[in-house]
């Protein structure tokens, strides 16, 4: 098969781009495979693209590739990607012409859009002969009713619509009904021996980016009192985002010093989270919870907030992790302390959170991409036929 994913942009940071980037290069290895990246933000990708991965950029917006009249025409948002998508605003309407062109000349056998906005563009304007699946990573109680009117009118077209977590299948079904499948395939780590953590280091991770939803400042005020207990522990926080000062100034009112650190973006979070004992998820939501996956392919157990959707459907508590109330900082923190003096305990999660990982290696989470793609393909090819013997 030919596949093509279409990405806001393959050049980004965060787990909707790893999680497809994982995918495309898995699929390489069989298939032809296309990465179609709306924008382009700097020179090379953030993630590895595997190098028999077509990577083909619509819209260049680093500063050194925009000419004149294109300076002034990212000053206006685009139009054709639905004002409800919240990353609207990141697409310049000078890109409006070429998103549509790539998507009305597509020559492929499978489109994989991969956010809201693109699987409503995607629905909207795709060739027929093309199968078309919308993979969801948000939440779905974060659209709001803007958005799920345009969900109900545009996704009746896609041959699919992929979730990662059961909540969002359910939901995602109960509004579209029979007019389009709704399958539930969660995130996936990427192949090959993952380091696994000695569990000894004194050290809590937490990653993703400094945005409201992540609650970090939840975390660092958890950590403050695990600290005052366990002065030997530190808090790494990796990522980036508009709340980082803020988080850097909330740690000094605290008087946490250097106890909690910023080391900034990991390219491998993987390698960063060996380093780790513990994985600390202070989300209000989360669309899956990707780092809860890639802390157990290290053998590192969780303690998350039991919020909204993944951690729920990932995390068995008492085996591989721990789950404590949403928003509860001392219920947060007293878990964080139960996997710190309780070592046997730290270690034998650990070892069961290696077991959890292996559901969702790339070689098994991959045969089943493989499965629904080729009978959606199939699927399509009969349909085409009966359309055509019918004219």
């Amino acid at each position: 098969m030919k596949i093509t994913f279409l990405l806001h942009s393959a050049y980004g940071m965060g787990g909707t781009f790893r999680s497809n980037i994982i995918l495309a290069n898995h699929l390489a290895e069989r298939h032809q495979v296309e990465i179609v990246t709306v924008l382009r933000t700097r020179e090379s990708p953030f993630y590895p693209v595997d190098p028999r991965v077509r990577l083909r950029t619509l819209i260049d917006v680093r500063e050194n590739a925009r000419p004149g009249w294109a300076v002034r025409l990212d000053r206006y948002p685009s139009r054709l990607v639905p004002r409800a998508d919240p990353r609207r605003g990141d697409v310049p309407l000078r890109g409006d012409p070429r998103l549509w062109r790539a998507l009305r000349t597509l020559r492929t056998d499978v489109l994989i859009s991969t956010r809201v906005g693109l699987n409503l563009l995607a629905a909207r304007f795709a060739p027929r002969r093309t199968v078309v699946v919308g993979r969801e990573h948000r939440n779905f109680t974060f659209h709001d009713d803007a958005m799920l009117k345009q969900i109900g009118r545009w996704y009746p077209r896609l041959d699919a619509v992929v979730t990662r977590t059961e909540s969002d299948r359910r939901d995602y079904a109960r509004i579209l009904g029979a007019a389009a499948p709704v399958v539930t395939l969660p995130g996936e780590l990427p192949p090959g021996r993952r380091l696994r953590s000695s569990l000894d280091q004194r050290i809590i991770a937490a990653a993703g980016r400094f945005v409201q939803v992540k609650r970090y400042d939840r975390l660092i005020s958890a950590f403050a009192a695990v600290r005052a207990a366990h002065p030997d522990w530190i808090l790494r926080i990796y990522g980036y985002g508009s709340l980082e000062e803020d988080l850097r100034a909330q740690t000094n009112r605290l008087g946490l010093g250097d106890s909690v650190r910023f080391p900034g973006p990991a390219r491998d979070t993987e390698a960063e989270f060996a380093k780790a004992s513990i994985l600390a998820v202070s989300s209000d939501n989360e669309g899956f919870g990707r780092t809860i996956i890639e802390a157990f392919g290290c053998g590192v157990p969780v303690v998350s907030f039991d919020c909204p959707r993944g951690p729920r459907e990932i995390i068995t508590p008492g085996r591989d992790g721990l789950l404590v109330p949403p928003g509860d900082v001392d219920a947060l923190g007293a878990a964080l302390t139960e996997l710190i003096t309780d070592d046997g305990l730290r270690r034998r999660m650990g070892r069961n959170a290696l077991q959890t990982a292996r559901h969702y290696d790339i070689t098994v989470i991959g045969e089943r991409w493989e499965h629904l793609l080729s009978d959606l393909v199939a699927a399509k090819t009969r349909a085409m036929g009966r359309a055509d013997l019918l004219r």
